[in-house]
């Protein structure tokens, strides 16, 4: 990684080919067998199968910014083309008052007619979200939405209830025994999806149809690859109302191909990747990191055939 994002400084995984192509199993290191599962059925699903057929041929990206200090993230965004702009809250070891020049300074770089969306990944107790989300709303001159403030959906439900601002889920429906139980629930005004944890594009088409409310496509931080599964799922879907958070294979220091799906005036293109042989040689992992891989993988195809 560039930067560190989401407590991680790398990211490893495997690659699976297969007659549809190329697919990725890349879960965090934090995940067992039958969660990991999952990634693993969506890589088996992108190397088997074809994606659906796409309605369009970009698609449009936020740009991220991590738990950085104001200066990093006013050039981040400057330099990125895009118009949206994801910003990294709630950050252990960080106070409110970061968050807030944080958000400020992506204010100042995207102008006033910029989007912000930020996300807290779970940080919060209700209380505490309340009160963030009305100062980070007032540092940002409005935010579009505030991505998965708390764990449950039970205290993303009691939240909604107390803030104007609308709420995103994410965790709450992708690490969830049942995703499809954000249903009905008045739990989000939005959901975010993601390829992998959910098990593949087709499986998350029928998630997004379950829930019946706008989503918003991401990545996992996957190497171009991964990504080229969640651009399908967006290029796939009726209705496109937020920009995607997409763009991240800019914050990987390396990817297995020479073209990778970085954005270009705020989209991405919906493209398969095919690693570069080269490349792939210089992303092996050191042999330990490799048989470590080896055994998720093994642990998780043993999880899917149980």
């Amino acid at each position: 990684m560039r930067l560190r994002f989401r407590g991680v400084t790398s990211r490893s995984g495997v690659l699976l080919h297969g007659p549809a192509g190329w697919g990725e199993f890349s879960p965090f290191p934090e995940y067992g067998p039958g969660y990991a599962s999952r990634w693993l059925a969506a890589a088996r699903a992108a190397a088997l199968d074809p994606f659906p057929p796409p309605v369009r041929d970009r698609v449009p990206v936020n740009t991220t910014v991590p738990a950085v200090d104001p200066a990093t993230a006013r050039r981040l965004v400057a330099r990125s083309g895009c118009t949206t702009a994801k910003v990294k809250v709630g950050e252990a070891g960080q106070d409110l008052a970061a968050d807030v020049d944080r958000v400020a300074a992506v204010r100042d770089a995207l102008g006033p007619t910029g989007r912000i969306r930020v996300d807290a990944n779970a940080a919060w107790d209700v209380e505490t979200a309340v009160l963030a989300i009305g100062r980070l709303d007032t540092a940002a001159g409005g935010l579009e939405y505030v991505e998965q403030p708390c764990a449950t959906l039970s205290e993303l439900a009691e939240v909604r209830r107390r803030v104007d601002v609308p709420l995103a889920a994410d965790e709450s429906v992708r690490t969830a025994d049942d995703p499809l139980r954000i249903a009905g629930l008045d739990a989000a005004d939005l959901v975010v999806i993601k390829v992998q944890p959910l098990g593949g594009v087709q499986r998350a088409l029928e998630v997004v149809d379950a829930a019946g409310l706008p989503a918003v496509v991401s990545s996992a931080l996957e190497t171009s690859v991964g990504l080229a599964a969640g651009v399908a799922l967006a290029a796939a879907l009726p209705e496109l109302p937020y920009a995607c958070g997409l763009g991240t294979a800019t914050l990987l220091a390396a990817d297995v191909t020479d073209r990778p799906l970085e954005p270009v005036d705020g989209h991405v293109e919906v493209r398969r990747i095919e690693p570069d042989p080269a490349l792939l040689d210089q992303a092996t992992p050191d042999p330990d990191t490799a048989l470590a891989l080896i055994e998720r993988l093994g642990a998780a195809s043993a999880h899917l055939a149980g």
